[in-house]
């Protein structure tokens, strides 16, 4: 069930109107559909699509293990000998010769990392056999793709080598609500929001996670199925996707992980609460994490002068990633021996705190959508993120969940899960705002983003420039034209 990514979809397409091949990169957390979305790529235009793939490092594993397979995976689907190349540089020169120069081709390096893991040797054979043998088939998008995105950022991105030549860096991010929402469209089920907005506060917009999903079990029945019983999906699926998405240090970055899942932190917080100096490595780890697509940096404007935040703040930007850490890993040997009792999310210890945060990490990965719905051309914004404003001697410190800029206009974005929420939300925004030092210059426009029962006092008081519900933004028929 393939589901959304037009704009990645279109972004490739574009590429067949040049006149010579592409090379792309393709970066992702793992389960969140790199590969796939390439697949469909190429069975859409149908045109012939090779995909060669890395083995997974275990025991055993070395590099002619790497090489063994991408001759058996060439021979089986090209047709062509099955032997084993001796090296990098032969097996792409092989690659090569398959590829029709008049045929239009999608090739998928698929786990990258992987497969040049065992040879030091294997970026500089692959820039070699790019610039002298794949770049010049004007029918080949050749894309590099894998779960280890450091490595690509690292070897491909970051490399003197490779500098000027991939034609498109392509970031897939999960998918939006309304895209979600169609996993419970399946059949003549009918979810309720609530129900749809409970589980995507666990599992977030991650394809593989929603495949997985019973539209006609209810919330708390999916999760219990998914989290809490021996054997299921998402009890061991956090080891396997950390461990191959960072490969070294692990014990430090989990560490790192558990200190952000009771909120957002300064690296100096980070530090501090695990008793660790605020140096290079601490940096390193953070922005390792940052590329697996764990935590985000929050960065932004002091809305006072407009100038870039002198404070960045890291949190947590993986719903399932916190839920896991929070819920699972402390039950983990119960629920694997089946005495864990799951009845309900709410039953959980400190649930309502958490899924504050659960709720605010979704409205972050959706924030196009919360801009198309203010009306806001994208190109006009000057930053869009969480916003502390520390207390000094001649201001208050405040706490605003998203600050959206732009040259003339601040816009105050509050975002509340409650089951019902009333006219006090208006009096708690109103304070923030006060709060906030803003130039006269720049207008304030308050903007609420919810899921639960509004009052119907809070749209009519018309305090609020706009208020979205999740209800439109998991209905497709309600989307607005970006």
């Amino acid at each position: 069930m393939f589901i959304g990514r037009e704009e990645q979809l279109e972004q490739l397409k574009a590429l067949w109107r040049k006149p010579v091949a592409s090379l792309v990169t393709c970066r992702g957390r793992r389960r969140v559909g790199k590969s796939t979305l390439i697949e469909e790529f190429a069975r859409r235009n149908r045109v012939r699509f090779i995909k060669l793939e890395g083995v997974e490092p275990q025991q055993g594993v070395n590099n002619e293990t790497q090489l063994k397979a991408f001759g058996q995976q060439l021979a089986e689907q090209t047709g062509c000998e099955e032997s084993q190349p001796e090296n990098w540089f032969k097996a792409f020169a092989r690659l090569s010769k398959v590829l029709n120069p008049r045929e239009k081709t999608v090739l998928l390096i698929d786990e990258i990392s992987w497969m040049g893991k065992y040879d030091a040797a294997f970026p500089g054979e692959l820039k070699y056999a790019w610039d002298n043998r794949f770049s010049k088939n004007p029918k080949l998008i050749m894309v590099l793709c894998g779960s280890v995105s450091s490595w690509i950022d690292k070897k491909i991105l970051k490399s003197k080598g490779f500098v000027g030549r991939p034609s498109l860096n392509l970031l897939v991010p999960e998918l939006s609500m309304h895209e979600c929402a169609a996993f419970w469209r399946r059949g003549g089920c009918r979810a309720s929001s609530t129900d749809i907005i409970d589980v995507l506060s666990v599992v977030g917009g991650i394809p593989k996670y929603l495949e997985n999903i019973d539209p006609a079990l209810s919330a708390d029945e999916n999760i219990k199925r998914l989290c809490f019983t021996p054997g299921a999906l998402l009890v061991g699926e956090f080891d396997e996707i950390f461990n191959d998405a960072l490969d070294v240090n692990l014990g430090q970055k989990k560490r790192i992980l558990v200190s952000l899942g009771d909120g957002g932190k300064t690296p100096t917080e980070v530090a501090e609460t695990l008793g660790l100096e605020n140096n290079g490595h601490l940096s390193a780890y953070l922005e390792e994490l940052e590329t697996a697509g764990f935590i985000a940096r929050d960065t932004g404007l002091n809305p006072s002068t407009g100038k870039p935040s002198n404070v960045v703040r890291y949190r947590i930007s993986d719903n399932y990633t916190r839920f896991y850490i929070k819920y699972i890993e402390p039950n983990r040997e119960m629920i694997q021996k089946g005495t864990f009792t799951f009845v309900s999310l709410a039953q959980l210890p400190g649930w309502e705190t958490m899924l504050g945060l659960q709720f605010e990490c979704l409205v972050y990965n959706n924030l196009r959508e919360i801009v198309k719905r203010i009306g806001l051309d994208q190109t006009l914004i000057l930053s869009a993120a969480p916003y502390v404003q520390n207390p000094t001697t001649r201001t208050s410190g405040c706490q605003i969940d998203l600050l959206i800029q732009t040259r003339r206009m601040v816009y105050v974005v509050e975002i509340k899960r409650r089951e019902s929420i009333g006219e006090w939300v208006v009096a708690d925004v109103e304070e923030k705002i006060s709060k906030l030092k803003t130039p006269r210059s720049v207008s304030v426009v308050p903007v609420l983003v919810y899921d639960g029962s509004l009052s119907k006092r809070v749209p009519a008081d018309g305090y609020f420039g706009h208020t979205i519900s999740t209800l439109e933004m998991l209905d497709s028929s309600a989307r607005l034209d970006a």
